[in-house]
């Protein structure tokens, strides 16, 4: 309260010399001054500049084309800027200087208005010089009142209320003042309001592509006791000249749905307002985040061509679009594979993003478009995201840029090498990765993935009509999942052969069907021995060489149809999904895994989720499981995950 108290004071003090100090310059000087304010403004004001630049760029730029977004939202400040020491002009502006430096186009719709007797609106967007504008209306000849809203600061309010009234201009405060409003409808007065930011009460309409809130109140009034309504937009054409464009009278159409009329009505006059916002983009104030309370949200995924990376974003927006459904927000999703022109490119960007500022959007988007190829650019540059998810390090720096770009919200999976974890909005990290206790990071036990009933029984459906089933299933069926070499670590021949063994004795002894998939990184020498024990043997219903076959449905139909999964133990995101299938898993040991593999199996050892079990144990403990039934154990990640969408979105 004392700090409000202090400002105050200054704001008033501040504006009174600014007025003595105008009125001593001539109006062009004094509005030099304005545009260099502007720029002060610009620079300093990093937190707001991210956003109109944002706005601008998704909204009136061809192509978005960032380098002129950058260039309309310096100018939108320096026009901010004139407007602000336009404002000090307040207490000299007479009909004199109405008439030398403002010019009315379409004067005439105003007397239309008048002769239908039913009042009327003067309604603006939050744009031009909106105090100025006020002074304009109270001096053209007929009563004018104006609808303001008391500001935090009650003694320069009080000030400018004291310009206005003394500019003609009559006043109704919002509180409290709407059956004073209505009755100068009534009586065929005028009042200024305005249109657009209409907050979490507003109503939803098309705004430049997306869906934002308008203000409700002129639309009602209008449909309730049939006003008429003036938009209007101011735009300075050169100096202290400004030209006030008059649309032609908008009279609201009613169809006998209250609520579709609102919503129609509203949205022609958004229409209105854009195409003269698209004309003179930087009149509009661009700072607020436009598209905040729309009922629609574009989701991104970058991939970097893995797809285990890939599968994980993608369980990542599958969550996202769980979230957003239950505030009744619509979601659409774009996949983006991005490439850059070479590793060094991609070093260099990286280091980049790193000692760049949170704000600096422009700069940064420079350096990514040197970065990246062609292609990915542009498939990146013409998207408006509002989340952007990706899956590994690599692509956690564009992530970065372009949620700052875009003021998205930006969540990545895995922990980054370089940039700080606090860049980003959400970062969900597995265990094994020992990530830092902090509010913006979900912990998880595994690997995301896009397991859950539905998906396996979508996927178990596929693959039975596939034709790749030799005959029908028996129960139980043993799914066999043979991942391949990785850094330190190799199938061997023996190992196989080991497993293959055990894995036809489970068959027999258990009267069981077999499906196994192998993945690309399989050895041949591997998928050789494999070929050779199981094409011919008849209790295999399915073999997946998936370098030979890679079917789509192949894993997620193992997984459905099978009451116990036998893995290699070098894939996280496949022992994961094994594990998230709520299935009965088994994972085979064998050396050369890296400490952060050996901690993951630990870890789900230790609660449950896998049986770790060396090659030769196998057969006997199929056995056993698939006797004695245990409870069937498997992580909470989707549920931590949703929560941390949750505090975001």
């Amino acid at each position: 309260m004392k700090q409000n108290l202090i400002a105050d004071y200054l704001s008033c003090i501040l504006f009174k010399a600014a007025s003595l100090f105008t009125f001593l310059l001539p109006l062009n000087a004094s509005l030099f001054l304005g545009r260099r304010l502007g720029d002060v403004i610009y620079f300093f004001d990093s937190r707001h500049r991210a956003v109109a630049y944002a706005n601008i760029k998704k909204a009136v730029t061809i192509n978005k084309d960032f380098r002129l977004a950058a260039k309309i939202t310096r100018k939108v400040y320096q026009a901010f800027g004139q407007n602000l020491i336009e404002i000090s002009f307040i207490p000299r502006i007479n009909k004199r200087y109405l008439e030398k430096y403002i010019h009315i186009e379409n004067r005439h719709y105003i007397g239309e208005a008048f002769k239908r007797g039913k009042g009327v609106i003067f309604l603006i967007a939050h744009e031009g010089n909106w105090e100025l504008s006020n002074i304009i209306c109270a001096n053209l000849g007929f009563p004018f009142i104006l609808f303001v809203r008391d500001q935090g600061f009650p003694r320069l309010n009080d000030l400018l209320n004291t310009y206005r009234l003394k500019q003609g201009a009559k006043l109704i405060h919002k509180q409290g003042g709407l059956r004073e409003l209505i009755d100068v409808l009534k009586n065929n007065q005028s009042i200024g309001m305005t249109t657009d930011q209409g907050g979490k009460k507003g109503e939803i309409v098309r705004f430049f592509g997306k869906s934002a809130s308008m203000s409700t109140g002129a639309v009602k009034l209008a449909l309730k006791y049939g006003c008429s309504i003036i938009p209007v937009f101011y735009t300075r054409v050169k100096g202290p000249h400004t030209k006030v464009i008059l649309d032609q009278v908008y009279v609201a159409t009613k169809s006998g749905d209250a609520q579709n009329d609102l919503h129609d009505n509203l949205q022609r006059l958004a229409d209105i307002y854009e195409k003269y916002i698209q004309q003179y983009p930087y009149e509009y104030l661009w700072t607020y985040k436009i598209w905040k309370y729309g009922k629609e949200k574009e989701v991104l995924i970058l991939s970097d061509g893995k797809a285990g990376h890939l599968h994980q974003s993608e369980s990542v927006a599958k969550l996202v679009n769980r979230q957003l459904s239950g505030r009744g927000i619509k979601s659409t999703l774009s996949i983006c594979e991005v490439k850059f022109r070479s590793c060094l490119f991609r070093v260099i960007f990286n280091w980049m993003a790193v000692f760049n500022g949170r704000y600096q959007c422009h700069r940064c988007l420079c350096y990514l478009h040197y970065a990246l190829t062609s292609e990915s650019w542009q498939g990146l540059i013409n998207l408006k995201p509002d989340i952007i998810i990706s899956a590994g390090d690599k692509l956690s720096a564009v992530n970065y840029i372009l949620a700052k770009a875009n003021q998205a919200k930006s969540v990545i999976v895995m922990r980054p090498a370089v940039l700080s974890l606090k860049k980003f909005d959400l970062a969900i990290i597995p265990r094994h990765d020992r990530p830092q206790n902090k509010k913006n990071v979900v912990m998880t036990e595994g690997a995301l993935n896009l397991i859950d009933g539905d998906y396996l029984k979508e996927k178990s459906g596929r693959l039975q009509k596939s034709g790749l089933l030799k005959g029908p299933l028996l129960n139980p069926c043993i799914g066999i999942l043979i991942g391949g070499d990785s850094k330190g670590f190799a199938i061997s021949r023996q190992a196989i052969t080991g497993l293959i063994g055990q894995i036809k004795q489970s068959a027999e002894e258990l009267n069981a069907d077999i499906l196994l998939s192998t993945s690309r990184r399989t050895p041949p020498e591997v998928e050789q021995v494999l070929k050779k024990e199981f094409e011919a043997y008849l209790r295999c219903k399915l073999l997946i060489i998936a370098n030979e076959n890679n079917h789509p449905d192949a894993v997620g139909g193992i997984l459905g149809l099978s009451s116990i999964i036998i893995s290699s133990p070098e894939s996280i995101s496949m022992i994961s999904e094994a594990v998230m299938a709520e299935r009965y898993v088994v994972v085979f040991k064998a050396a050369g895994l890296s400490k952060k593999h050996q901690r993951f199996l630990k870890n789900y050892q230790d609660k449950r989720y896998i049986y770790l079990k060396q090659i030769k144990e196998i057969s006997g403990f199929i056995r056993e499981i698939l006797q004695n039934h245990p409870r069937v154990s498997f992580p909470e990640d989707n549920l931590r995950v949703s929560a941390g969408l949750d505090k975001i979105l």
